[in-house]
């Protein structure tokens, strides 16, 4: 793991995540030689695989039309 200062860190951000991008490791980032954060690559999450069952779902009216006519009926 990298570890730079506050300062390392802003002057050189662009050359840090451009690092990171192409297959480093996360840097962390120190002030007065404590750590205090980290730069590392956000995971890109997975689609999810819609159910079958969806593709059988019918609807028999427009969801989108007014429903004030029903609702004064009633």
């Amino acid at each position: 793991m990298t570890i730079v200062s506050i300062h390392e860190a802003k002057t050189q951000l662009s050359a840090l995540i451009s690092a990171l991008e192409r297959g480093g490791e996360p840097v962390v980032i120190a002030r007065h030689g404590r750590p205090v954060a980290e730069i590392k690559l956000i995971e890109k999450k997975k689609r999810t695989i819609p159910d079958i069952k969806l593709g059988e779902i019918e609807i028999h009216y427009d969801p989108a039309s007014s429903l004030d006519e029903d609702w004064e009926d009633a």
